[in-house]
């Protein structure tokens, strides 16, 4: 079976991610080195490498492959940038993050997927990725600034707490919108209070909750 796990993560590689511009060799190397099949439920990992959502459980869905890769492309990380990550879900996206980061912190409002997620990366020994709970809304200052923040839950807008925890010339990708449609956007801080903001197209995500 772990054979076909690599034969499939090539195939996602090849047919999903570079034909529709996933360029980068550190993205590409990471989703390459990530076994996904282990952060899916154990009755779907035939499905783990499908160009699609997958749930999880708690209402909450793991990314499809592609929007992982490109929210970590447009995040443009770096070998020593800081990441944060908003809405653990299933780790997987801090797991390809800190294949190419320093340090992931990931942060989750609910505790049973967060402790899911840590169970399978302290298994792989991802030992770069700090898990908190709480709200994803409020970021973590304690641990910032970041170079990036990564978001899997859509907000309306890009919460002020996430551009003040945001370093000089640091980056945010997030969905934003409602029900009725979300946009990827990109939004790098070009300044102390002047920001760089650029669609990436349409997606869907689940709702991005505050818990204030």
């Amino acid at each position: 079976m772990g054979n076909e796990h690599e034969q499939a993560r090539e195939r996602m590689l090849r047919d999903h991610l570079v034909p529709r511009g996933i360029t980068n060799v550190r993205v590409l190397a990471a989703m390459g080195a990530v076994p996904r099949e282990l952060f899916v439920p154990e009755n779907l990992r035939e499905s783990a490498y499908a160009d699609h959502p997958l749930p999880l459980g708690n209402g909450q869905t793991i990314s499809q492959p592609y929007v992982v890769a490109l929210t970590v492309q447009e995040a443009d990380i770096g070998s020593g940038d800081i990441v944060l990550d908003v809405g653990t879900g299933s780790g997987y996206a801090a797991a390809v993050a800190s294949r190419i980061a320093t340090r992931v912190v990931s942060i989750e409002r609910i505790a049973e997927l967060s402790e899911r997620a840590e169970a399978v990366l302290r298994a792989l020994g991802y030992d770069n990725i700090e898990l908190l709970v709480g709200d994803g809304t409020q970021g973590a200052t304690e641990h910032g600034p970041y170079d990036a923040i990564i978001s899997a839950a859509a907000a309306e807008r890009i919460p002020t707490t996430w551009t003040e925890q945001l370093a000089p010339h640091g980056r945010i990708i997030a969905p934003i919108g409602g029900r009725n449609g979300q946009r990827l956007r990109s939004v790098q801080r070009d300044s102390e209070s002047s920001y760089i903001e650029t669609d990436l197209g349409g997606v869907r995500f689940v709702p991005l909750i505050s818990d204030g």
